[in-house]
């Protein structure tokens, strides 16, 4: 994997992945899965049930382990990316992964005193909308992405509440669940379609590192204990020497579409002076993370030393 997106090697890792996921339901004594994200999640569930019962083959049934098949055909996205987009009803394995997402975040309060939270929400007219405004961004600014991404990513779905911006998990691999703010432009002016674009771009990067590193690690065995949990740019609580990695790459490479979107001139003047912004401040965190990370060279491999070489190229300005 590289900074720059290679739909040869995206296509190739997922690829990987499709064969670990049918000895996995083999061994588990499962029907063939399609790469899915729900049948990622009967994958799962099913080595969970096996080493329960002490390692036979076909220990956990298909209604055990949450596969019946697949979900019902839920909604598409835009022509240009058809991805479907999945709502609450009939996907229990997303359900399932936002309940593991919320029960990982330190507890906080709302305005009105409540600890915030987040469900997932359906997709109406306009958000479809402004997500066919994101596609065709990319399509425009930086099509090699887009192809990344259509690759790497089957299902985006909306969160609704404040507790979660967006988030992924490789349990449900080939989702990405992306907070209904996301959609429209912010305060200071960065258009929506540039801020839904950045979040596809973070969201979607995340689950390329985490096929990425199925066959190729980026980290040495045993470099998160050894590193501890770390301060990063993106996120208020510790995490470990593997988020870091991976908030490193998303931030170059978020920094680097919103660096295309202001030199395409794809946006009216406001809006490519707040994209400019943006990229500024993604370039200031990644700068950050780039000496953070450099500080642990020794618990990567040389997959994930070359990576932090691109992103420091970026975060200098000479990529």
């Amino acid at each position: 994997m590289d900074v720059e997106p290679d739909l040869t090697a995206a296509h190739a890792d997922q690829q990987a992945l499709q064969r670990l996921l049918t000895a996995v339901a083999e061994d588990a004594g499962l029907p063939p899965l399609p790469l899915h994200p729900a049948a990622v999640e009967a994958a799962h569930r099913a080595q969970a049930a096996v080493r329960r019962a002490g390692g036979g083959a076909g220990a956990g049934t298909a209604p055990a382990n949450g596969w019946a098949g697949p979900p019902a055909p839920a909604a598409t996205g835009p022509a240009a990316w058809p991805v479907e987009l999945a709502g609450p009803p009939d996907h229990p394995h997303l359900l399932r992964s936002l309940r593991r997402a919320l029960a990982q975040l330190p507890s906080r309060p709302g305005a009105d005193g409540q600890p915030v939270t987040a469900a997932l929400g359906p997709w109406r007219t306009a958000d479809r909308e402004a997500l066919k405004a994101a596609v065709g961004l990319l399509q425009g600014v930086w099509p090699e992405m887009l192809d990344e991404l259509r690759t790497v990513v089957r299902q985006v779905a909306l969160l609704d509440g404040m507790a979660i911006d967006g988030f992924t998990d490789f349990a449900v691999h080939g989702a990405v669940l992306i907070n209904r703010r996301r959609l429209s432009a912010t305060r200071s002016g960065l258009p929506g379609p540039a801020r839904l674009a950045e979040a596809l771009v973070h969201e979607g990067t995340h689950n390329r590192c985490n096929v990425a590193g199925v066959q190729a690690p980026f980290l040495r065995p045993a470099a998160d204990d050894t590193a501890g949990p770390l301060a990063t740019p993106l996120r208020s609580d510790p995490r470990p020497l593997s988020g870091l990695f991976q908030q490193t790459v998303v931030l170059a490479r978020c920094a680097l579409l919103h660096r295309r979107t202001a030199d395409e001139g794809a946006l009216p003047a406001a809006g490519a002076t707040a994209v400019r912004t943006r990229h500024d401040r993604l370039l200031t965190d990644l700068g950050t993370a780039v000496t953070s990370l450099a500080a642990h060279r020794t618990g990567l491999t040389e997959h994930g030393a070359e990576l932090l070489r691109q992103c420091a190229a970026i975060a200098r300005g000479t990529a």
